[in-house]
């Protein structure tokens, strides 16, 4: 699964990687990113622009919005056959922008905190479902999941699910407006290259999910 990431990169670096994206002025560098908090998502709704959904798919015919607790992650192998995610696989896809994540690999009878980036150190972008929910007092949410893949040979050692890392050469189609056909979306829900990415034991720390500070991504010595 993926329950916790980062995004640290600065508006230059953002982009570089998404051409002509809009970000605004106050986005702020996320060091502990969890479940149903802001993610900085971009929905395929033709505009181009960085806007922050709760992350945690609600789906529009649900009764209760805390439905999404349980919604964060949405398996790749069975996007078609989940009611609360097929339909947005088909229309409502997203990139869930990120420059590294976090996964807790077994040692006994202990965990041990892993931050897994990319070897380059650029940002990158979470494959995504979002969803438009409204209840009957007007509230209204917008929310996303995570899809998650197969480990790669890297991630296997450390869990055995991985978030779907997209290739910049899928960005276009995975943020087409309307509906897609699923096999031509699939091909893209592949473990990310492992030689491409590198991971690393970090702090205890990042176990709580209200500790934000850069030296949760800091390397652990010792």
């Amino acid at each position: 699964m993926c329950g916790r990431f980062t995004l640290t990169a600065d508006p230059a670096d953002l982009r570089e990687q998404f051409p002509g994206l809009y970000i605004p002025p106050d986005l702020q560098p996320r060091y502990n990113i969890a479940p149903s908090q802001p993610v900085a998502v971009i929905p395929n709704d033709g505009k181009n622009a960085l806007n922050f959904f709760v992350w945690g798919l609600v789906p529009s015919w649900a009764k209760d919005p805390s439905i999404g607790n349980r919604l964060i992650n949405a398996r790749a192998e069975t996007l078609l056959e989940k009611p609360s995610f097929r339909n947005a696989f088909r229309r409502r896809r997203c990139l869930v922008l990120a420059d590294g994540f976090y996964e807790w690999r077994k040692e006994g009878r202990g965990k041990t905190p892993m931050y897994i980036r990319l070897a380059s150190g650029k940002p990158f972008a979470f494959a995504g479902l979002w969803e438009y929910w409204s209840g009957a007092d007007g509230s209204e949410i917008l929310s996303c999941a995570i899809i998650t893949t197969e480990p790669n040979d890297l991630m296997a050692s450390i869990h055995n699910r991985m978030p779907v890392i997209l290739p910049p050469q899928a960005y276009e189609l995975w943020l087409q407006p309307g509906e897609v056909e699923p096999r031509r979306l699939t091909q893209f829900l592949a473990p990310y290259p492992a030689e491409e990415m590198i991971a690393y034991a970090v702090s205890t720390l990042v176990n709580n999910p209200q500790y934000e500070a850069a030296e949760l991504i800091q390397p652990l010595r010792g």
